[in-house]
């Protein structure tokens, strides 16, 4: 009889040993891993950029032709509205400097002028009456008018230039007193190179009373002229 052989390998298991087999993936698993990944969802489509309502959100190289020369538009009307403003501005500090804050604006001339005839004893005389009296008893002001915001505010004035290009400046504004009324008329110079101007007239007219000269540099000089050179039997060379 021949022997029997074993075609099938021989498997020896030691005692306690069971082999180790892999756990299967479960099912969602495979299939999940089977499937192909979903694509992303679409990005939305953005507002088409104009004029009005670009804000400035949209990168430059993500706009068409139309939305660019749009966001153009848009910043130079913006840009032109910044000048127009910095112009204005600089036109009304302009005004307040020449009007207000300078010293040869009429609002500076017109303060000087009535301190002066505040202070001058002569005018406190006849515009407070006789006796104590402090400056702040007269005031001062421009054109008469039924508002007081505007009768303190327009100051009647003009500037004229003659051939030697010599300024001339008059004004003239109202005084009142406990006692009297009246109008101070002044007349200031300035030559060509000078800085400020001068006082050639101001006086104080006050009906009832005879002119009173705070500065009376035009009547000193046509006195001379008219005296052919002579002031009080004095000859000025």
């Amino acid at each position: 009889m021949a022997p029997l052989r074993l075609t099938s390998p021989l498997f020896v298991f030691r005692a306690g040993f069971r082999p180790a087999i892999a756990p299967a993936a479960p099912l969602n698993a495979r299939l999940a891993t089977q499937s192909s990944i979903p694509n992303a969802p679409p990005t939305p489509k953005r507002r088409s950029v104009t004029v009005v309502n670009d804000t400035g959100r949209v990168p430059w190289e993500s706009l068409s032709l139309g939305e660019k020369a749009a966001r153009t538009t848009q910043q130079t009307f913006n840009l032109g509205l910044v000048l127009v403003g910095i112009a204005a501005t600089a036109g009304v500090f302009t005004v307040l400097y020449l009007e207000v804050f300078s010293t040869d604006s009429k609002t500076a001339v017109f303060n000087r002028s009535a301190d002066r005839v505040r202070k001058d004893p002569k005018c406190i005389e006849i515009l407070a009456g006789e006796g104590m009296h402090t400056k702040r008893e007269i005031t001062a002001h421009g054109e008469p008018s039924h508002s007081r915001w505007a009768r303190n505010r327009t100051i009647a004035s003009r500037i004229e230039t003659d051939r030697t290009g010599v300024e001339h400046l008059h004004m003239h504004f109202y005084v009142e007193g406990p006692a009297a009324h009246g109008t101070v008329n002044l007349h200031m110079t300035k030559a060509p190179g000078e800085k400020d101007f001068e006082y050639r007239t101001l006086a104080l007219d006050v009906p009832g009373h005879q002119r009173h000269y705070l500065v009376n540099a035009d009547g000193l000089s046509s006195g001379l002229s008219k005296s052919g050179g002579r002031l009080f039997g004095v000859r000025w060379n």
